[in-house]
């Protein structure tokens, strides 16, 4: 499939309000976002650099959206509502997964290099959450709504929190979500210590 049949499939299978293709293309910033992004990195990617800056920055006018022309985001990505949403130089964003308003997928202003996260396959990243430096946020994972990550978070758990924390493995255990149930685990037991506080 090409960019933009993948880019309506991920509007009509996340957001129950979409009827149609034309309505999406019409009404939906994210998808407008996402295929001016598609322009911007062409140009980024073939030393047109000042050009993609300056398109990537026409677009986030319009749509209050912004995503670096360096960031590489594959097909099949949703981003719903966006506005305030931002993406940094070096982020990576795979197919499936779904960016809410307000998401900043930004560095700590400490990294060189791959500065900003990686978000994986299926990941969802709830309104407002702020992802920072060079982490990698696993297949499926779920990050609450402002919570604020810095460290790697792993396959299909749901982190929340500011610093987000693991509440919750979903699927079978393996040996690294056995280590994130363990750390949640010890984290309940000691907010139960404390009397909830």
């Amino acid at each position: 499939m090409g960019f933009w049949q993948e880019a309506f499939e991920a509007v009509k299978e996340n957001d129950p309000a979409a009827r149609y293709n034309f309505e999406i293309l019409l009404t939906s910033p994210g998808i407008k976002a996402l295929a001016a992004h598609k322009v911007s990195h062409f140009l980024w990617c073939h030393h047109f650099k000042l050009l993609g800056r300056m398109h990537s920055q026409f677009w986030r006018f319009l749509t209050q959206i912004e995503i670096h022309p360096g960031a590489v985001i594959e097909n099949g990505v949703f981003i719903d509502h966006g506005s305030g949403l931002v993406i940094g130089e070096t982020a990576v964003v795979e197919t499936g997964a779904k960016l809410y308003h307000g998401v900043t997928l930004g560095g700590t202003g400490k990294d060189t290099g791959k500065r900003h996260p990686s978000v994986r396959r299926g990941a969802l990243i709830s309104a407002h959450a702020q992802l920072l430096g060079p982490i990698e946020i696993g297949e499926n994972a779920r990050v609450g709504a402002s919570a604020v990550v810095t460290k790697d978070v792993p396959t299909a758990v749901t982190v929340v929190g500011v610093p987000a924390k693991i509440v919750r493995v979903h699927g079978p255990v393996t040996p690294e979500r056995d280590r994130a149930k363990l750390e949640r685990e010890r984290h309940v037991s000691f907010y139960d210590h404390m009397g909830g506080i």
